[in-house]
């Protein structure tokens, strides 16, 4: 009887459910990691994504240090463009004063062909003259009305331009001063 003792008596549920599995269910169950295991991978998982998200983070810094640096240098050399095509219109002013016995005649000349250089560097650096002509409307956006005067012209419109204005690209730089038509 001591030996029916010692024998393992069989249970029924877990022979039919080791019956009922298939070899494979067997071999996944015994694969699926222990929790240590899951554990350890989502930590390696975790590792992986904060050193790219430091890696994202300092590219980021970086793009944002050398735009800053971009806008600087920018600032620092907007006018290099002007400055370079102003140069010749002081080298013919320097020229001009250089002359020892300068007619009328030669001044007049080289001071139209130091308004070319001027007027081609203006043109270059896309800074445009406003010069409304008699009779053109009214634009506050581009044209000053120091005063209104009577004329034979309809009214809010150009009757003589004092001074020219200037834009830069689209930007205005200064304002034509007009007189402008009066009301009748």
């Amino acid at each position: 009887m001591q030996d029916q003792e010692n024998q393992t008596v069989p249970n029924p549920e877990v022979d039919q459910a080791s019956a009922d599995s298939t070899p494979a269910e067997a071999q996944a169950a015994s694969a699926t990691p222990s929790l240590e295991e899951q554990l350890a991978a989502t930590e390696a998982r975790l590792a992986e994504m904060h050193e790219a998200f430091m890696r994202a983070k300092a590219e980021g810094e970086n793009i944002r240090r050398r735009a800053q640096e971009d806008v600087a240098k920018a600032h620092k050399f907007a006018v290099e463009s002007f400055a370079e095509a102003m140069l010749p219109v002081r080298d013919s002013l320097e020229m001009a004063l250089k002359v020892e016995a300068p007619t009328l005649e030669s001044l007049k000349e080289g001071v139209e062909m130091t308004l070319k250089q001027l007027t081609s560097a203006f043109e270059r650096n896309r800074l445009l003259e406003i010069q409304p002509a008699q009779g053109d409307k009214l634009d506050p956006n581009k044209h000053q009305a120091v005063s209104v005067v009577p004329a034979d012209q309809e009214a809010n419109t150009v009757v003589t331009v004092l001074q020219k204005g200037y834009m830069i690209a689209d930007r205005l730089l200064r304002p034509a001063i007009v007189t402008a038509a009066q009301a009748k």
